[in-house]
């Protein structure tokens, strides 16, 4: 096995790692609104502090890693990541847990730009596309940690020893991975400080494209399960099932995102992606049965798969930014989408109803489908010349 092959382990491992860390921390929400005996609306305000954190987090990352290099903000920051993790168990009151969850949600961010980063110089010196496969080793970690937190469970462990156990985990990947991640450090012209800058038109093209699939992700986490309990009538025992193929397509789909990148382009995949986020949906919304809503949520998650990791792999290759300067502001302007789709709908379906917000949802797919089509030109990156 060459040194490139084991630096693509080295980095997958550490995309698992963010990811199990993140899976482990969800799975046992319903045991920290228990212990502090929050409401509904207590616990959804507990869980804003992560998006806060993240937010925070995204222009502190373009600026980190700028400045010193993926590779030191990785280290130090992975180690930080992990250590947070049992810290949340730890907490005994409220006002403590508030700003840990910030924090571990700032860290979780800081880490997904600079581990991006470190991802596109790899697909550099490999000269092919391999991004989507660290974001489906990330969306495996998040079926492994939902699995090792029911197990957790099963065996009656408290969340401080269950994060404890990610923890000694996430440690020893670390230490395995830390030796295959490089020193990108790189004298730029760009400007150092902190990322409050207007995006070029590659950017904010690509930012709009990401923006949208998030919205529809971001629904889809939040609100299938809805969906299937008030729109489709499942039965209590099959109400997830629209999440599980949701999730499960996104999953295997970033998989074969790379393959379909390589052969056929990133604009093609891009457009593909859109066509069935909005046939997904449409078929969902006009024929809201079991099978053929489940059908239709495997494509949105097949549609959404590509949609983060191609956008940031054709946003890495900025002429005018730093690759980290450039994922920082696209990932900006999806996690705005991330955050007010799954409110979009809420505030629809009350004006309306569900299905009247996943068919205007499902217009995403169009503008993915719109953006990526037309104004080609706007793709400068070498990648994207030969579908100019």
């Amino acid at each position: 096995m060459n040194y490139l092959s084991k630096r693509r382990i080295a980095l997958g491992a550490l995309f698992f790692f963010v990811g199990i860390c993140f899976a482990s921390w969800a799975a046992r929400i319903p045991d920290i609104q228990t212990k502090f005996r929050l409401s509904e609306g207590e616990l959804g305000s507990l869980l804003l502090c992560l998006p806060i954190g993240s937010m925070l987090g995204l222009p502190i990352a373009g600026w980190s890693v700028h400045r010193y290099g993926s590779r030191i903000v990785i280290l130090i920051c992975s180690f930080a990541y992990a250590l947070t993790l049992p810290l949340i168990g730890l907490a005994p009151s409220i006002w403590i847990i508030v700003p840990i969850l910030g924090l571990f949600g700032l860290l979780g961010n800081i880490m997904n730009i600079s581990l991006n980063t470190q991802a596109l110089g790899l697909e550099d010196q490999l000269g092919k596309s391999i991004l989507a496969s660290f974001h489906g080793l990330w969306s495996m970690a998040g079926f492994t940690g939902a699995g090792l937190g029911a197990g957790m469970i099963f065996l009656q462990f408290s969340p401080a020893a269950h994060y404890g156990v990610v923890t000694l985990l996430a440690v020893g990947i670390i230490l395995a991975s830390q030796k295959y991640i490089v020193n990108d450090k790189r004298e730029g012209t760009e400007a150092s400080g902190l990322v409050l800058k207007k995006p070029d038109p590659l950017l904010l093209r690509v930012g709009l494209i990401s923006f949208l699939g998030m919205m529809a992700e971001g629904c889809m986490f939040d609100w299938s399960g809805v969906y299937f309990k008030n729109i489709v009538e499942a039965e209590p025992a099959l109400v997830s099932i629209g999440y599980v193929c949701f999730m499960g397509a996104m999953a295997s789909g970033r998989f074969v995102t790379d393959k379909a990148s390589n052969r056929y382009g990133k604009l093609s995949v891009l457009q593909v992606s859109g066509m069935l986020i909005f046939s997904g949906l449409v078929l969902a919304v006009v024929f809201p049965n079991l099978y053929s809503a489940a059908f239709g949520f495997l494509l949105v998650g097949f549609g959404v798969a590509s949609i983060v990791p191609v956008a940031y792999g054709i946003a890495g290759r900025s002429k005018l930014y730093s690759p980290s300067v450039a994922l920082a502001i696209v990932s900006t302007l999806s996690f705005f989408g991330f955050l007010i789709g799954p409110a979009v709908i809420g505030f629809i379906a009350e004006l309306f109803n569900l299905k009247v917000s996943f068919a205007l949802i499902a217009i995403n797919g169009i503008g993915i489908l719109l953006l990526s089509s037309f104004g080609k030109k706007v793709f400068y990156a070498p990648e994207s010349s030969t579908e100019s």
